[in-house]
């Protein structure tokens, strides 16, 4: 959804570039309910929306009325009023499944959100903030209730925490997520309409993130020190990048087949301005996986390195 395409939000005086980023971000934590759906699969399969047909609301209602105590039916009601924009109606669904299921931080989180898109006059109102807030206290990694915290964060004026916090979950975000496009891009507009310099930040989150996808041992730095490396001269910061850069680096030479990693490095090379770079991981990635040589190099030519 485009923030053009609601003009409820234009009463209260929030600029087009903070709509762009709050409802841009809609569409990306749509797919983080099934990234934490209850069942552990898609949430648009729960809901009943698959190659079979359209959703059917009403089938789905009549099952939820008849689920007596089960919290379930009405989360995939919640989620299929809400696919089909019907806010109200999805607010009313999740309502009723934090009712009968209130230790399930997905469902708060899924509330919040229904609330944040069904108000006519607040980004982010009161009640969503509280479902936002009830979503952390049961689990703090709750990936939309983080998301929206950061954005009332940017609205109330605080860019840096709020990036901090984008940051943060960035570094915590699995490799291909579906919305991880999407949160990059949130904290590179957040950054350059307010010339906050993000840029190696976020090659940090990134390389701090791929660490661990082909070694073991824990990540290097903590979510304090990524959320802190904003404070930092730039030419530290640009150290700190090029060592977590480096420690990616080595770890696929110990692990070349890691597809996502070389991608990774490759994008971080020209981040930081080095294609010489980037062009020898692409040729290494390519050596070692001539098998995924498609993917590759389509991934590369995105990133201007062929």
């Amino acid at each position: 959804m485009h923030a053009s395409e609601n003009p409820k939000t234009l009463e209260n005086g929030i600029s087009r570039p903070q709509l762009g980023v709050l409802f841009g971000a809609v569409l990306l934590l749509i797919a983080v309910v099934g990234y934490k759906a209850l069942d552990g699969g898609s949430e648009a399969k729960a809901s009943g929306q698959d190659s079979a047909g359209p959703i059917n609301i009403e089938q789905l209602r009549a099952t939820a009325d008849a689920a007596g105590d089960n919290a379930l039916p009405w989360q995939q009601l919640g989620f299929a009023h809400f696919q089909r924009g019907e806010f109200l109606e999805a607010e009313a669904a999740y309502e009723r499944s934090v009712a009968l299921d209130g230790d399930e931080a997905v469902l708060w989180s899924a509330l919040g959100e229904a609330r944040v898109m069904a108000s006519q006059r607040e980004p982010l109102p009161p009640s969503a903030l509280e479902a936002f807030n009830r979503a952390i206290e049961l689990d703090p990694s709750d990936p939309r209730a983080r998301y929206f915290l950061n954005v009332q964060k940017d609205l109330d004026g605080d860019h840096n925490s709020a990036i901090a916090g984008w940051l943060a979950l960035l570094a915590e975000t699995p490799q291909g997520a579906p919305w991880e496009t999407d949160l990059i891009r949130t904290i590179e507009q957040v950054g350059a309409i307010n010339g906050i310099d993000v840029e190696e930040r976020i090659v940090i989150a990134q390389a701090v993130r791929g660490s661990t996808a082909v070694s073991d041992t824990p990540r290097g730095p903590t979510q304090a020190q990524i959320a802190a490396a904003g404070s930092i001269p730039p030419s530290e910061q640009r150290t700190m990048a090029e060592g977590m850069v480096g420690r990616l680096e080595t770890r696929l030479a110990k692990n070349p087949s890691d597809v996502q990693g070389w991608i990774m490095l490759i994008r971080s090379r020209m981040t930081l301005d080095q294609p010489d770079l980037a062009n020898e991981a692409l040729q290494a990635a390519l050596a070692t996986n001539p098998a995924s040589e498609a993917r590759i190099r389509e991934e590369a030519a995105l990133l201007g390195v062929r």
